[in-house]
């Protein structure tokens, strides 16, 4: 089958589209041939390898299993025999490292697709909006009634924490720069901040929950617009260190943040079978609704690297296999 691998660190032009081993069927395993797939930051970093710190997982000096991307979206092929929650010819999506691939073998986080939803669509959603998904309720406690705030609301986990948080019942304001406060208010928020023209912090609004991914603002500036007993959740932010990213800064926030009522969070996205069948349900129910801004071929995963690496996506970029 054709995949992309590569054998060491650096540019996307490391990437290249091989012939590689089909991969082999598990006991508990679902062989999918993949339809589309979708690019997220987390591809970025593990083939650059920046920051280090991501290289503890994925190879200190050249990665372990060379393969890439996460999402994807297609038909089963075949399941092992102590599968039972999805059969062959079912149209299905989820996670798994090396969806860059015109096959992955998956074990937990997989589901049927919603027949609402391409192909392109649905793999578009597992990490982004699983990402969004725990951020916002396992993290930040999110209630209905609530005001949320999400900073970053343009990008794939942004436009899917605004729908989400629509869909539980808050009070919703999106902040994004000024080309894409159209794409926001369209997904649902009652509010959209341009941050060019207006600052959040200024504003004297007042939020009980704050998703921050734009990661760009300090904890002195976010404590000023939570509530008492509010919640700041980090998902993202610029890298500030080559060896870290931005994960000491957001660390000594969350040590601090402990001394007082109002409380900043670390997160890190957990994808798996159960969060993915409830965004299944509110994808099914027209209740979340992926945002595509580019398409790629596979042999162009490369070149949807470069453009998602450099900050210009805004949604989710595709790659179809």
């Amino acid at each position: 089958m054709k995949a992309m691998v590569y054998d060491r660190y650096g540019p996307p032009d490391v990437l290249e589209l091989r012939d590689v081993d089909e991969p082999e069927l598990t006991d508990d395993g679902v062989l999918v041939r993949v339809r589309a797939s979708s690019v997220n930051p987390y591809d970025w970093h593990m083939v650059t390898g920046v920051p280090y710190l991501a290289r503890t997982s994925a190879g200190l000096r050249k990665p372990k299993t060379g393969r890439l991307g996460v999402d994807f979206a297609g038909v089963v092929q075949a399941v092992g025999k102590d599968v039972s929650h999805v059969g062959p010819e079912d149209e299905v999506f989820g996670a798994r490292n090396g969806a860059f691939a015109e096959y992955v073998c998956v074990r937990k986080a997989v589901v049927r697709k919603p027949a609402n939803l391409t192909f392109e669509e649905a793999a578009a959603v597992p990490l982004a909006a699983t990402t969004a998904l725990q951020a916002l309720r396992d993290k930040g406690g999110l209630e209905a009634g609530q005001r949320v705030l999400v900073h970053g609301a343009s990008g794939g986990v942004g436009t899917f924490a605004v729908q989400l948080a629509k869909a539980y019942g808050a009070e919703v304001t999106g902040v994004c720069r000024t080309g894409n406060v159209e794409l926001v208010r369209s997904l649902g928020a009652d509010h959209v901040v341009d941050y060019t023209r207006e600052d959040f912090v200024a504003n004297g609004r007042r939020y009980d929950l704050i998703v921050d991914i734009a990661g760009t603002r300090s904890w002195a500036e976010c404590k000023r617009v939570l509530t008492d007993d509010g919640n700041l959740v980090f998902v993202g932010g610029p890298k500030t260190s080559r060896v870290t990213g931005n994960f000491g800064r957001r660390a000594r926030v969350a040590l601090t943040s402990k001394t007082g009522s109002k409380r900043a969070h670390l997160f890190l996205a957990n994808t798996n079978r159960e969060d993915m069948e409830v965004l299944q349900a509110l994808l099914a129910d027209g209740k979340l609704t992926p945002a595509i801004d580019r398409r790629y071929e596979l042999a162009e995963v490369p070149e949807a690297l470069r453009y998602v690496g450099a900050g210009h996506a805004r949604a989710k970029v595709v790659i179809t296999v």
